[in-house]
């Protein structure tokens, strides 16, 4: 059985992720494969596949706390606490890779260009459950100075707006390929219409003109990231469940794609509430 990875071991892959990280975060290029090949020359006896695993377990660590994580490492559960230890210093204490991950999350986006909308359609991600770590005997500790980026990046305007503009387009797309120009026509950013308390951003239709109320959620990043609902939309949701559709738009960016949920977001999606309003009782 393979022995468990030491706190020098850890150390570099914690350290080799997020110089990749960071790179990707910044657009410049750099090759996965070439980062493998080196860490298996300084960590004697790991292979590439075991070192792919923690770099997916470093994946669910950063997702765990509200960052983005690499495009290609899918989040992992079930890590090691030493790893997870690790992790949280790094995240706590790299205030340049903080940086970095702040000017990326509120950067002004543009509706990027591509040759077939259509074609962006994706399937949906395998569920995430977060396994828990391996035994230990004292609590894992929490980032400091611990910021959401990933909610930072829901409350980016241009993001969003951006984003409903692409699934404007590519709602009429659709409907001019299911040959309902008239409906394609009709199509309607209530996001701009109605104002953000609708429940949902676009108004689109089915091929036999009954409506498809579309709510759009987008990231710059992977398929598997949150995202961040409100009280509103899960009950508008419930109310038109068999009109209601779900839009995530992941990798909005570089490579924007999308995949679609119908249905109640209560039965669709996993809700953590992650906020109260409080009052003295």
């Amino acid at each position: 059985m393979p022995s468990e990875w030491s706190p020098a071991e850890v150390e570099a892959v914690v350290a080799d992720y997020f110089t990749m990280l960071s790179l990707e975060l910044r657009r410049e290029p750099y090759n996965k494969a070439a980062h493998r090949r080196d860490l298996i020359q300084l960590l004697k006896g790991r292979s590439e596949g075991a070192i792919e695993r923690k770099h997916q377990n470093i994946s669910a660590i950063l997702m765990k706390f509200g960052y983005p994580y690499i495009f290609g490492y899918k989040p992992l559960g079930n890590y090691q606490s030493l790893l997870y230890e690790v992790g949280v210093d790094r995240i706590s204490s790299d205030s340049s890779f903080s940086v970095i991950v702040q000017q990326v999350v509120e950067e002004p986006a543009n509706i990027p260009t591509v040759k077939d909308l259509l074609s962006r359609l994706d399937s949906p991600p395998e569920p995430y459950t977060p396994a828990p770590t391996v035994e230990r005997s004292k609590p894992l500790r929490r980032v400091r100075r611990a910021i959401n980026y990933l909610e930072r990046e829901a409350r980016n305007a241009s993001l969003g707006r951006a984003d409903e503009e692409f699934v404007l387009n590519f709602e009429r797309a659709r409907l001019i390929r299911l040959g309902q120009e008239s409906l394609a026509d009709r199509v309607e950013h209530i996001a701009v219409t109605e104002g953000n308390g609708a429940g949902f951003d676009v108004r689109s239709f089915e091929a036999n003109g009954s409506d498809r109320f579309i709510e759009v959620k987008t990231t710059a990043y992977g398929k598997q990231v949150p995202f961040f609902v409100s009280q509103n939309e899960v009950t508008v949701s419930q109310n038109y469940s068999d009109h209601y559709h779900l839009y995530r738009v992941f990798r909005f960016r570089d490579d924007p794609r999308l995949f679609t949920l119908t249905g109640a977001l209560s039965h669709i999606c996993n809700l953590s509430p992650i906020q109260f309003v409080a009052r003295i009782a």
